[in-house]
């Protein structure tokens, strides 16, 4: 018995369609994130006297992010085009930021309208994906992408991560480093991406040059913003072990030498993994989160693999990675290029910013600040979040649909049948 044609229509809507992986990775972090961001939140639950509070705000968030999913995954992948306009508001947001954004940990990155706490530079890198990705398709040739779409990609660019610069360096790294990947796979032509290669070598050692020269308290007052990349070449100092504030003998990384109090969140995440081991402790037994600043946020994956192992971290690692592999899968599906580009950018953003997070955490790259995509406890970037995972597998859903659209292949001809000549034997 079939379904009149709107009941059918109503069905499809309510069903979770488009990449069955793709949706089982979205489901299985946020259940990690609900296990790990309620062990991780202890400080949370203590200043709030609330058990509760903490995690019922995050599974409210998560919640949230299952709904942007299940819209965005019906919306067709053409329609995301609409990014484009609202990249100038995500601007106009940026732009006045540094007035009237909300400070939190010495850097204006939060809006509060009517309540609602969002930052503007979580939106604003989505809507440039979806421009470079029309770009990158618009301007594509037999040949390779045209060389105007290289100027036109680089202005968006430019005027996006020097705004998003302004208060939050690593993120406008991630998002560069992203559009030159997607600049790269869009097949724009080497000798420009070559040329942009040295103009940011260039340009980073002469930043770098100007911070040094720059740290004096009278100068850092008075110049607007210099104090993010004074925070920045510091950072990188005591990565490197070359902090001012520190004796010869205490330019080392032995444990005997290191100094938590000026480094709680670098020296507990490291205590944390190395008290884990193949299984760990168990979800819920970790102690080091009860020492870790930002432990359900910046720093939880140290605490994913003191509770889960070695495995637990490794599980982490491979969800990432199959992202990006089922998204290139997607990608070689479809038959137009601006879902392929766009769920290239999407995957690489979600994949890279999880690769950092994860860097920070075992001591690899200097602290960034970066959350772990869904897992981490936050309202912008959970959403923001679960946006690309909708927009991903509508995608997905609209491959498919061309795949399935394709005519089918004729059969071979059946052979002629042999005359009585042709079969009269010799």
């Amino acid at each position: 018995m079939t379904l009149p044609n709107d009941k059918a229509s109503l069905r499809n809507i309510f069903t979770l369609q488009g990449d069955k992986t793709l949706w089982a990775i979205f489901f299985i972090l946020a259940a990690i994130s609900l296990i790990e961001v309620y062990s991780a939140a202890s400080t949370l639950t203590f200043s709030s006297g609330n058990i509760f509070k903490p995690i019922l705000g995050h599974a409210a968030n998560l919640l949230i992010g299952f709904v942007c999913v299940w819209i965005f995954h019906n919306i067709p992948c053409g329609w995301f085009k609409f990014w484009i306009p609202a990249w100038v508001v995500f601007m106009a947001f940026l732009i006045f930021l540094p007035l009237f954004g909300t400070k939190v940990n010495d850097g204006a990155r939060w809006i509060d309208i009517l309540g609602i706490r969002f930052q503007p530079s979580e939106f604003a890198k989505g809507s440039l994906i979806v421009i470079v990705a029309f770009l990158l398709s618009a301007y594509q040739t037999k040949k390779g992408a045209d060389r105007h779409a290289f100027k036109y990609i680089l202005i968006t660019t430019i005027a996006t991560c020097f705004f998003i610069f302004l208060e939050n360096f690593s993120t406008a790294a991630i998002l560069f480093l992203v559009i030159f990947l997607m600049m790269y796979f869009g097949r724009v032509p080497l000798k420009q991406l070559g040329k942009l290669l040295l103009a940011l070598l260039i340009s980073g050692v002469a930043i770098i040059l100007l911070a040094k020269v720059l740290t004096t308290d009278a100068i850092v007052e008075k110049v607007p913003m210099l104090h993010r990349l004074t925070n920045f070449t510091a950072r990188i100092d005591r990565f490197m072990g070359n902090d001012k504030n520190q004796t010869d003998s205490t330019r080392q990384t032995t444990a005997k030498d290191f100094d938590i109090q000026k480094e709680p969140q670098v020296g507990h995440a490291h205590i944390a993994i190395a008290k884990s081991n193949i299984i760990g402790c168990g979800p819920g037994n970790s102690r080091e989160r009860d020492f870790l600043p930002q432990a359900y946020s910046d720093f939880i994956f140290a605490i994913i693999i003191e509770e889960l192992g070695l495995v637990g971290g490794a599980v982490i690692v491979l969800l990432y990675i199959i992202i990006l592999f089922r998204a290139s899968r997607i990608a070689s599906r479809c038959e137009r290029n601006f879902p392929a580009f766009l769920i290239l950018g999407l995957a690489m953003l979600i994949v890279v910013q999880a690769a950092i997070n994860m860097s920070v955490a075992v001591g690899l790259i200097p602290v960034t600040g970066q959350p772990l995509p869904l897992i981490s406890r936050g309202g912008s970037s959970i959403m923001v979040t679960s946006i690309y995972f909708g927009m991903m597998i509508s995608i997905s859903r609209f491959a498919r649909k061309r795949e399935d659209l394709k005519p089918a292949e004729p059969a071979p001809a059946d052979e002629p049948e042999p005359t009585t000549a042709d079969s009269a034997q010799p």
